[in-house]
């Protein structure tokens, strides 16, 4: 029986949102740069959701070329939606990590590498025991290249997952990027500054194909 979180909202039924817009006040406490716009000249950002935000933004801060990471929530119809409002699953919203990176340092492609081998992006509205629309997968891109590298991407993990006899298919939501909302202070960062906090990171152990 599919649970009542697992349904996606719409429009008309989503909840109302608010003005207040929650804007982080500190330094990324890993690199000590600004979380906010712009990016930097030269750099890129992508929306990247793999459940849980706490353990995905720990995996991408960590990769080489990564300038920064934020957590916050996408995808969804509530305007500046807060975390409690998030887990109704009321809003539409996924949690995801704002990603911004040096594409001379780290391709698109490479980062995406770590993306389907860091979550199972098969298991619709959840990964793991973490249950609810706020949990599905999603690649949330800003122009048309990424959404056609997403896409490939996609494709080529799919030949893997089916060669791994792994036959379900790929349910990750991969667009052109909605409105981004920060989450609250406390969530970014999380796990840096609470190495013991829940992590829900874990693949399907199936590798991204070799080139």
């Amino acid at each position: 029986m599919t649970n009542i979180k697992q349904q996606m909202v719409t429009t008309e039924n989503a909840l109302l949102g608010s003005e207040h817009q929650i804007v982080p006040q500190q330094l990324h406490f890993v690199h000590n740069v600004s979380m906010l716009p712009p990016t930097p000249q030269g750099h890129q950002g992508i929306l990247l959701g793999m459940g849980c935000l706490w353990g995905a933004e720990r995996l991408l801060w960590q990769l080489e070329g990564v300038y920064c990471t934020s957590v916050g929530y996408s995808g969804g119809f509530t305007i500046n939606p807060t975390y409690q409002q998030i887990c109704t699953g009321q809003t539409g919203h996924t949690e995801v990590v704002n990603v911004t990176y040096d594409p001379d340092i780290i391709s698109l492609d490479a980062l995406l590498v770590h993306f389907w081998q860091s979550h199972i992006p098969t298991q619709g509205m959840q990964q793991g025991n973490d249950v609810g629309t706020q949990y599905r997968s999603a690649i949330y891109c800003y122009t048309q290249l990424q959404l056609s590298i997403a896409q490939e991407s996609c494709k080529q993990y799919q030949q893997a997952l089916n060669l791994a006899k792994q036959q379900n298919e790929i349910t990750t939501e991969i667009t052109l990027a909605t409105p981004y909302y920060f989450a609250e202070e406390y969530h970014q960062q999380y796990l840096a500054k609470n190495p013991e906090g829940y992590c829900g990171i874990g693949g399907s152990g199936v590798c991204f194909p070799a080139d």
